[in-house]
């Protein structure tokens, strides 16, 4: 049974930092894109960054970028999401996804199959 579990969510002040880790488990995603997405209350999920196989090529949303950075360590099975600098509006439940087939990194979080239970992290003013 292939799962994956977000830690490393909380609660910081603005301009804080924290680093999310998504460990997987049921199989290996060293072929696969895998990435981050989260969901606010009453908003839908959105992208905020995803790598490809090998961690070679990566996208970020535009409200993130330089100031988030998402990595990954294939011989751990995990994929991690450094974010710094947070602000309040990044308030929101982050969850993990990994491709079942595709190495390329997707924002599109339907071309997604795998997903994790999601961690929350709030930032205060």
């Amino acid at each position: 049974q292939v799962q994956l579990v977000e830690s490393g969510g909380g609660l910081v002040q603005a301009g804080g930092s924290l680093r999310l880790s998504c460990a997987a488990s049921g199989r290996t995603f060293s072929n696969n894109a895998m990435g981050w997405f989260r969901q606010a209350p009453g908003k839908e999920r959105e992208f905020v960054a995803t790598v490809n196989y090998n961690g070679g090529s990566t996208n970020y949303a535009d409200s993130v970028k330089g100031r988030f950075t998402i990595s990954r360590d294939n011989a751990q099975n995990t994929v991690y999401l450094q974010m710094n600098n947070l602000k309040p509006e990044d308030t929101a439940v982050y969850y993990c996804a990994a491709r079942f087939r595709g190495s390329m990194a997707t924002t599109d979080p339907r071309t997604y199959n795998y997903w994790g239970q999601g961690t929350q992290v709030t930032v205060s003013s």
